[in-house]
């Protein structure tokens, strides 16, 4: 029963610590756009606040999770960011936008980001860490689908006839806000409360690390370490493309705002099954294999929204395009963290190789709205979107490459950091 709640705890918190940052642009794009009366570009930039911010915070932040426990930093780090949450809610200007996500970097990441990894590592143990990881993020996907739903009925309430006004989609985004942040504080007391202090695993840990420091230059000298980082950054391009698919919806599939959100709602239903499904697999088969086979598909389908349009193929063609890649990108955000244990790693290091692999793996909250809101801007509608979906097929090429050195290296090295 210990381990359920464990488990169903971090799963919770996990997913709600980014509702904040990332659900409400995500699921309510063309809404929050106008609202804050700002651009894609713009947008983009917002949102590289708050990857300089990350970015700089992951690596220290895989040293204190080695150092602390999950309990005390997942739940300051949750209350931190329900605080810029009902900051959010008074509709600030653009400048208070950048210093509410610049916020959000460090409230998500340098506290909360690598004692999950941590956490969730040592919940699997040795033989089922792709169920461990599959859970993780397959139940985030579920608790972030739940939320959106929700939220989308609350959105839908201020919807007359399929339009806004313009008070009404300011009181209707308002009240999301408010309702994320409203959980995000409740989820905080719930890990407080909840969550032992350290495990019987975390003291050994902690122990071992006191009488045996982790060497910082061993983790950056593994080469398995460095090609894990390839593989998570070309896999977080797809998810953070996803983000995008309720703007190609409205612009591109010629849906409405609220088709739009209730269209990458029921389709991240999808994240529980098939990131519980590749863990299942994963531990069966091998994590590396598994993720091969995903940027195969991801390719695949990239390339045929590159291709093709609603004017040379059917409508049904591109939303199961579209449906296979958010499926796929679900998939390897479920498992990619498995690699920690088909590269040997050892537990005591799991920090500060995630803190390392994170700080490379999750650089596209710098770099990839302002690029991809650039590109969508240049050319609005369908051509940018094209050209859109033609950078991501490259992302996940790049990634199979990954793929390939971080297998050829387990071959070739014996590093056990």
């Amino acid at each position: 029963m210990q381990r359920i709640l464990v488990i169903t705890i971090l799963i919770i918190a996990g997913e709600v610590i980014f509702a904040l940052p990332f659900h409400i642009a995500r699921f309510f794009r063309p809404t929050f756009l106008e609202v804050f009366q700002i651009n894609n570009t713009q947008l983009g930039d917002i949102f590289a606040s708050y990857g300089i911010v990350a970015m700089l915070s992951y690596f220290p932040g895989g040293l204190l999770a080695d150092r602390f426990s999950a309990r005390f930093l997942l739940s300051v780090s949750l209350i931190g960011t329900s605080v810029g949450g009902f900051y959010l809610y008074t509709i600030p200007p653009v400048s208070g936008m950048y210093v509410v996500f610049a916020i959000w970097g460090a409230t998500t990441i340098l506290l909360f980001w690598s004692a999950m990894i941590k956490a969730t590592r040592e919940w699997g143990g040795s033989m089922n860490q792709g169920l461990a990881f599959g859970l993780l993020d397959g139940g985030r996907g579920l608790v972030a689908s739940l939320m959106a739903s929700l939220a989308v009925i609350i959105l839908s309430y201020y919807v007359q006839d399929r339009v806004f006004a313009p008070q009404q989609q300011r009181e209707g985004l308002q009240s999301v806000i408010a309702y994320y942040s409203i959980i995000t504080l409740l989820v905080a007391l719930a890990v407080w409360f909840f969550l032992k202090q350290h495990s019987q695993q975390q003291k050994q840990d902690l122990k071992v690390q006191e009488d045996n420091p982790v060497s910082i230059f061993a983790v950056l000298r593994n080469p398995k370490i460095w090609w894990q980082a390839g593989i998570v950054i070309t896999a977080y391009c797809g998810y953070k493309g996803l983000d995008n698919y309720g703007l190609y919806a409205t612009q591109v599939l010629d849906m409405g705002e609220v088709e739009s959100a209730a269209f990458v709602t029921y389709t991240s239903y999808s994240r529980p099954i098939v990131a519980v499904l590749a863990g299942f697999i994963a531990d069966r088969w091998r994590p590396s294999s598994v993720i091969l086979f995903l940027f195969l598909l991801c390719t695949a389908c990239y390339l045929t929204l590159y291709l093709f349009s609603p004017s040379t193929m059917s409508l049904a063609l591109i939303i199961s395009n579209l449906v296979f890649t958010i499926a796929a990108v679900y998939a390897l955000r479920g498992i990619y963290f498995a690699l920690l244990e088909e590269g040997s790693i050892k537990s005591n290091a799991t920090g500060t190789a995630t803190g390392l692999i994170s700080l490379v793996g999750f650089t596209p909250d710098v770099f990839f709205a302002p690029l991809t809101g650039r590109i969508l801007d240049a050319n609005p509608g369908l051509v940018g979107f094209q050209h859109y979906f033609l950078f991501l097929s490259l992302c996940a090429f790049l990634g199979l490459i990954s793929v390939w050195c971080f297998t050829r290296s387990l071959k070739k090295t014996n590093f056990s950091t």
